[in-house]
């Protein structure tokens, strides 16, 4: 023991170097193993049992001070790996503003929403969701607009309320028509009643979409509503591009949700290439494919029953020519 300290020669550390300084301070020897405490007066149990008290603390302090050590660590790997999200999502912003200035430009036409019902309303809004996320996704976006949207209308209600996010979405929303933004002759409205095939996308065009779910059954609703304002009109080139396949129900059909019809846009912008673009929208469920997709249909399966004839018919020759038993009876256990 050293003098006057009470505590070890050796260099104590941790927990026990706090002891030894609380037992210095007090001037308390430490009791030796075995020795009974019965000659301590109360002062000094007394302040034993205050620095043990400190010491309690100073340990659960240290505690804590290690899980928020970790906590921050853990917090800024969050970070980082998130880092990548945050470029993305910076780009994407990029895109779209660029797109913004430059075109091209589509809107929605919320003005013919009010004759949906309620489910389709909601339907149109999970469409709109999914519209502008595959916009803030592709390379080459467009810009939108949704015209006619007006405050405590019902499709004004649905998108806030089936979309989180919405008042952030990177969008121009207006109560405005069309009309009022462009010049009509920078306007094509896309409707597949239209005798017009959409060749190309132009950048300096405003393209616009009539706001029904494809489930309403509104007959040449949007041709009317374009030819009523004198606008152009076109179609997607999906007759030109794909066929008629064979279903059971014999359906076919050119009108597809908006989301399906913005897939297209979107493909063909990026690829230049309108079966790839079509192949990306028009889903197998509308009656038609892409020539390519028939003709791999009508390949014939493979007859293994007839390649296993030719092979029995190669070996028979080859029994004739070699006439040795084992020759002849794995031929017949092969050919059997």
């Amino acid at each position: 023991m050293a003098g006057g300290g009470g505590c070890p020669a050796a260099e104590p550390d941790g927990d026990a170097a706090l002891a030894c300084e609380a037992l210095r301070l007090l001037r308390i020897e430490p009791a030796a193993p075995g020795a009974a405490r019965a000659g301590s007066s109360r002062n000094a149990l007394r302040k034993r049992r205050r620095w043990e008290r400190v010491l309690a603390a100073r340990r659960a302090k240290r505690r804590q001070e290690r899980q928020r050590s970790r906590a921050r660590r853990a917090q800024g790997a969050g970070a980082a790996g998130r880092g990548g999200g945050g470029a993305r999502a910076a780009l994407a912003r990029e895109r779209l503003l660029e797109a913004r200035a430059a075109g091209p430009r589509l809107c929605v036409d919320l003005g013919v929403a009010a004759r949906m019902s309620h489910k389709e309303t909601s339907r149109l809004a999970s469409q709109i969701r999914r519209l502008y996320g595959a916009n803030r996704r592709a390379e080459k976006p467009f810009w939108l607009y949704l015209t006619e949207f007006v405050a405590g209308s019902l499709i004004y209600e649905e998108c806030f309320r089936m979309n989180d996010g919405f008042s952030s979405y990177l969008m121009d929303t207006t109560e405005e028509s069309y009309l009022d933004l462009f010049p009509s002759d920078a306007i094509v409205y896309l409707t597949p009643d239209s005798e017009n095939v959409l060749e190309d996308i132009d950048p300096n065009k405003v393209y616009v979409l009539g706001g029904l779910v494809d489930e309403s059954i509104h007959k040449k609703l949007t041709l009317r509503r374009a030819e009523e304002q004198s606008l152009r009109t076109a179609r997607l080139p999906i007759r030109e591009y794909m066929v008629k396949a064979a279903n059971s129900k014999n359906y076919h059909s050119e009108t597809l949700a908006i989301n399906q019809v913005f897939d297209v846009l979107v493909t063909y912008r990026e690829t230049r290439s309108w079966p790839a673009a079509l192949k990306a929208g028009v889903s197998s469920g509308k009656g038609y494919v892409l020539p390519d997709a028939v003709k791999e249909a009508e390949i014939p399966p493979h007859d293994n029953a007839q390649e296993n004839s030719l092979f029995c018919d190669d070996k028979e020759r080859r029994v004739q020519e070699n006439q040795t038993p084992d020759f002849k009876q794995r031929h017949e256990d092969e050919c059997a």
